[in-house]
Order: C-alpha cells, then sequence, then structure tokens
C-alpha cells in the first residue's frame, strides 16, 4: 500500500472539483486531485447544458451566480476552443400574461442590483429569435450569459492545477473520508492538510449524513444548422417545475453551441436510480420544446442522455466545512447550477481555508444549516 501527502486534496474532477483544484492551486497549494472515472468532467458535469447564468431564486443564489459569472468572464480569455464559451446572453421566454408579470418581477429585481436586463416584448422577442412559434407575451433578455461546454472547460481547468504542480489520480474511488486523508479503491492512502469532497451525488456515499438527493436530467443534442438559434432560452414555466421536489417534470430550454448544434432540455426527476435515458421522459422534452419552436421536429437527434445532479433541500450549494470532521470540506449540492456557480464555489472555498475575507457572504452556504434543520 502506497501512501503520498499534500496540502490539498480533491475528492471529484468534475468542473467544481476542477474549479477547486485549479483555485487551490493557485493559492500556492501543493493539490491531489481523486477521481473516480479515467477523465475528468463526467459525473453530472457531463450532463450539464453549460449554462453560465445569474439567478435570482433568493438572495443568496443571486450572490453566487453573479459572483461567479464574473469570475466566468475573467476566465473566458484563456479557455481553450474546445471549451465552446459563446457569450449568447440568455432569453426567458413568457408565454402569456400572467408569465410575463414574471418578466416585470425579473426586470426589477436585476435592475434594483445594477444587472444588464432588457424586457422584449412580442414584436422584439420575435425579431430576436424568428423561429419561436407567434403569440408569445415577450421575455426578459440578460445579455450577460453564456454558455460553454463543460467537460472541456473542466479539462482545461484540471490541466491548470497540473501545470501548477498538483496531481491528478485516474480510476482512483475514495473509499474511506478521515481528517487525515483517503483510501482509494486501490489501496492507496492520500493524506493532506485539507481534503475537499467535490463529488457531486457521490459525496452523499462518503458523508451519508449529507442532506444530498440525486435528481435526474435528460439532454438531447440535435444536427447542425448554423444560425436557427441565437440565445439560450428559458420557458418561464421552467420557475414552476425547478420548484418541485417531488413531481417529474419537463420544461423547454434550447441552447445554441459554436458548432451549430442545438442542445434541449431539461427534465426533473427524483427518486430514480438508473442512469439509461428514458425514452418518455425525453419525448415529454421535446414535445415541450417543439410547442415553442416548431421547427426544432425538423432536425436530427444526434445523442441524447441524462446525469444526476446534487440536490439539496434549499436549493444552496454545501460549501465549507463538513459537520462532524476537523479538516474535511464540502463543495456540492449545485444542483443544476454547479457550471455557473463553479468559480465562486472554489474561491469561496480557498478563502475560507486560507482564512480570507470573501467578496460576498459565505454564510448562506455553510453545510451546518442542512444539517440544523435535519437533526
Amino acid at each position: 500500500m502506497s501512501e503520498r501527502s499534500f496540502d490539498a486534496l480533491v475528492v471529484g474532477a468534475g468542473i467544481v472539483g476542477a474549479a477547486c483544484a485549479r483555485e487551490l492551486a493557485e493559492a500556492g497549494m501543493r493539490v491531489a486531485v481523486c477521481e473516480r472515472n479515467d477523465y475528468s468532467g463526467g459525473g453530472a458535469t457531463s450532463a450539464g447544458m453549460g449554462h453560465i447564468a445569474v439567478m435570482d431564486d433568493s438572495d443568496a443564489q443571486f450572490a453566487l451566480t453573479s459572483y461567479s459569472q464574473e469570475l466566468w468572464i475573467q476566465l473566458a480569455k484563456e479557455l481553450p476552443d474546445d471549451a465552446e464559451y459563446l457569450p449568447c446572453g440568455s432569453l426567458w421566454v413568457a408565454a402569456d400574461d400572467e408569465e410575463f408579470a414574471e418578466v416585470e418581477r425579473k426586470y426589477k429585481f436585476y435592475s434594483e442590483r445594477a444587472v444588464s436586463v432588457e424586457i422584449l416584448d412580442p414584436h422584439q422577442l420575435r425579431e430576436a429569435e424568428p423561429h419561436l412559434r407567434p403569440g408569445l407575451a415577450g421575455a426578459l433578455l440578460m445579455p450577460r450569459d453564456s454558455v460553454c461546454y463543460p467537460p472541456c472547460a473542466a479539462r482545461y481547468l484540471i490541466e491548470q492545477t497540473v501545470a501548477r504542480g498538483g496531481e491528478i489520480f485516474y480510476n482512483a474511488p475514495a473509499m474511506d473520508i478521515t481528517d487525515a486523508g483517503i483510501r482509494s479503491a486501490d489501496g492507496c492512502v492520500l493524506s493532506a492538510r485539507f481534503i475537499v469532497l467535490a463529488a457531486g451525488v457521490e459525496t452523499a456515499r462518503l458523508v451519508p449524513e449529507l442532506a444530498v438527493k440525486p435528481r435526474k436530467g435528460h439532454l438531447l443534442i440535435t444536427d447542425r444548422r448554423p444560425g436557427f438559434l441565437r440565445h439560450q432560452l428559458i420557458e418561464l414555466g421552467y420557475l414552476k417545475s425547478a420548484h418541485s421536489s417531488t413531481s417529474d417534470s419537463v420544461a423547454f430550454n434550447a441552447q445554441p453551441r459554436l458548432t451549430g448544434q442545438i442542445l434541449i432540455g431539461s427534465s426533473r426527476q427524483f427518486g430514480v436510480e438508473d442512469p439509461a435515458a428514458e425514452r418518455h421522459m425525453l419525448r415529454r422534452m421535446l414535445n415541450r420544446a417543439v410547442e415553442y419552436m416548431p421547427e426544432l421536429a425538423e432536425l436530427s437527434a444526434i445523442r441524447t442522455w441524462a446525469g444526476f445532479r446534487a440536490a439539496t433541500p434549499d436549493k444552496l450549494p454545501l460549501i465549507g466545512l463538513c459537520p462532524g470532521f476537523r479538516n474535511v470540506y464540502l463543495a456540492t449540492g449545485h444542483e443544476g447550477l454547479g457550471i455557473s456557480t463553479s468559480l465562486a464555489t472554489a474561491r469561496l472555498l480557498t478563502d475560507e481555508l486560507l482564512e480570507r475575507s470573501s467578496a460576498i457572504d459565505r454564510n448562506p452556504y455553510v453545510p451546518d444549516r442542512i444539517y440544523a434543520a435535519h437533526t
């Protein structure tokens, strides 16, 4: 049995773990990353749409997503081409007057916080996205939102970690966690001053007390049709389904890719363990998309897949010291916002480890809040 020692050990090489590893390495730590797969950017990262958005579900969610978006804009200058960073903006689409009232509410929320937004009437929406069906009530444009291809973005962050003296251990699932380090499946013992658990839903296997559960989501990508879609599109009905934690739901969500393909989501399922893509959920999801963009029915689906995202009861991630441990920290529970919030998560966690002040309040994300509410 071999034994290695590091300053910091990150479990998980998805986008959150990769971001944490790079941030810690940039802070001068000797970092190791332990990944259960033989590649980085798997798991929930490969099942995410790559939407880098500012959200308004709560003040805490807004603070984390807006901070992270600024960090993404800074990082975009150095991302490789295959990360497919595209500053396309987002359109929250209102189907009727009730949803348009939500457009106005969101406009007020963001404007009061100095976020650039614009309300589009039906004519302006039609000009912005000609392939949307007629009769929609309007939309909220968020021009600073962007998209990327998450697996390659995660790979780049891992490469940056290695370039700064870090090490990556693939095919090394963590079996046991202590304050001293971990034991991987091959018997290797990795010790560190700080252990960061950023393994998504797998984190709950390592720490069963965590109030984190898997939420299954499906994606579909089409063949190429350059120029068909200009913005990330999200129906405002998504907000209704997004707040459900018990029933299966679908909502229209479409994303342009630099390749000219269209990435289509989204679905939400709790209590499902089968990782395979389910035909009935894909059918519901695609039918919903065609309701908004009828010409999508003319495109061919190239690939479909599904994945599990780590969800918490209050829809905020767990960032900080893991209750019951002295040296084990959490960076998990991001659900569908792991791509958006990965860079801010990494910065906040590193601030905590180095006892630095942070640009935003860290308290809303401390893991203690979940334990206090569920013990």
